[in-house]
Formats: C-alpha cells, structure tokens, sequence
C-alpha cells in the first residue's frame, strides 16, 4: 500500500497537528517565564517537522473492499479495487447510438431502458424478444462510483447504464436493427461498485475506443436520458486495444486504431492528461485469456 503523506490526511489529522503546536507553545512559554532556556532548546529540537503542515490536501484517497451484492444488481460479485483519486468525471457526448430516449433509431424513438430484462450484469447477448449474442474479447469491468463531495465515499443504489459497439464497430438497434446487445443497467451496491461482463469494444472509424455510462440516482428514475445525473465515457487502454485487435476478429479494428488517439479523438481530445488517466480502466488479462478491470467515476453529490 501506498503510504500516505501527512499533507493528505485531511482535516481531522491537521486539527490534530494544530493542537500539539499549541501544547508545544504553551510549554515553551511555560520553560521561558521559569528561565529555563536550555530546556527550551531541547523542546525545539524535538518537535516533529512535518506534524507543523497544517496545508489541506488536494486530492482524496480512498479504499473499496469487496463485497458481493444479488438482486436488482445482477450477479453483483465484484472484486475489490483500490481509488487513489476521486475527481468529477468530464462529461462527455452520448453519441447517435445511446438509446435512452434521446434521439430515433431507423425512423423510432429508441429507448432501452423501457424494456424489460435491460437490468443485467452479462450484456452480452439480445434480450426482450431478441436473439443473438455479440462475439469477441471478454471484458468484465467493475465500475467504483463515489462522491467527490464526500471524501470518496461509495454512492450505493445509484443506476448504472453502460453501452458500446460490438467488435466490428458496429452499435446494436441503430446499426443492427434486430440486435440489442452490449447494452445494459445495474444498480450500485453497498461498496458502490457494479460490475458488466461484455466484449472488448471494436473500434470504428473517427473515434478512439471507447465504452459509453449514464449515472442515474436509481433504477426506478433510469427510464430515460433527462433523468441522468452524468453521462460519460470511458477510454480503452492503448496497450489492451493493439493486443486485442492485433489476435484477430476485429474487422479493421487495427488500422482504425493506428490513425487515431485520446488526444486527436473529438470526444477525448480536450481533457487533461489526468483526467483521461482516471477515465482509463485499469486492465489485466490477454486476448486469449480476456480481460478484467476496474474504473472510478466521480460524481459531485
């Protein structure tokens, strides 16, 4: 574990530094009107230096154990991970293909979250009345979603709503009329995790790879886009993306790729170094053996 500097133990360490200064100072004050000088050097000499900083930190850091969750969630098992920041999360486009009642898909409006089966952790396969199951690299992501207003804590009972292109590149309901696959909601469970098992996105023309969330306050106002808290996306690792699209399946996934970046992407490319850092899952696995990961959102609540 990382240790943790003194400037980043927050208000209650500093309340606490502040006060040994002051018992330090009334005993040196003590040691002078009893003319008591070379004990006052030693009490000088032995004054901790950094119990003196009394400077707020910056940046908050914070601990997810693991818990298992059931019901509403899904499977809700997931792994524990460790956040060592919890900034707002960018906002960012939903895109043409989300599907939460934004916008029309082949002359309807097309809203998911409205069909029945869409709270799910394996997005996988079509649902509701559908058939089929997208193919390629398995990818389980846990998502930590915590309040940037209060010390990181975990934010339980929020909604989820996470969708993405298939391996071609390709986006079901819009693309592919008779799929909706890779789509799907869960609700936070008491360690403020979810966690969707589905494929490694492809990449398509003009964008950087990538999975699109909505955060919404619960499953029950997850019906529709004006409801949502954050919309946002995620930024595929450079290093997962070559592996992934180099093994095969990945219809010009590979050329795609090579032609574009998180800072030429016209989603990503006006954030900070940092900020495309945090929107970055964290993954381990191989194409052959696939993937498992973990991301952080914050939302200021």
């Amino acid at each position: 574990m990382q240790e943790t500097d003194d400037h980043d133990r927050g208000l209650a360490f500093d309340l606490e530094a502040l006060d040994r200064q002051m018992v330090a100072r009334r005993r040196m004050l003590g040691m002078m009107a009893l003319g008591g000088g070379a004990l006052l050097l030693n009490a000088c000499g032995g004054s901790g230096g950094s119990d003196t900083s009394t400077s707020s930190a910056t940046t908050t850091t914070t601990t997810t154990t693991t818990t298992t969750g059931t019901g509403t969630t899904g499977t809700g098992t997931t792994g524990g991970t460790t956040s060592s920041s919890c900034s707002a999360t960018p906002t960012e486009t939903n895109g043409p293909y989300p599907a939460d009642g934004s916008n029309m898909a082949n002359g309807v409006l097309s809203n998911i979250l409205n069909t029945s089966g869409v709270v799910r952790s394996d997005i996988r396969s079509s649902f509701g009345g559908l058939s089929g199951t997208a193919t390629g690299v398995q990818l389980t992501l846990t998502i930590n979603l915590v309040n940037t207003n209060a010390s990181c804590a975990a934010l339980s009972d929020y909604a989820i709503y996470m969708w993405h292109a298939d391996q071609n590149g390709q986006y079901s309901i819009y693309d592919l009329p008779q799929q909706n696959y890779l789509r799907g909601v869960q609700a936070t469970a008491t360690n403020g995790q979810v966690t969707f098992t589905t494929i490694f996105p492809g990449c398509y023309a003009g964008r950087y790879p990538h999975i699109h969330f909505e955060v919404y306050r619960s499953l029950s106002t997850a019906t529709a886009y004006a409801n949502r808290l954050l919309v946002s996306q995620f930024a595929m690792p450079a290093a997962a993306c070559t592996a992934v699209y180099a093994a095969g399946g990945y219809t010009n996934s590979a050329s795609r790729f090579a032609q574009t970046s998180t800072t030429s992407d016209g989603v990503f490319g006006d954030n900070t170094t940092a900020q495309i850092a945090a929107m970055t899952p964290t993954l381990t696995g191989s194409p052959s053996a696939g993937y498992t990961g973990s991301v952080t959102v914050g939302l200021p609540v």
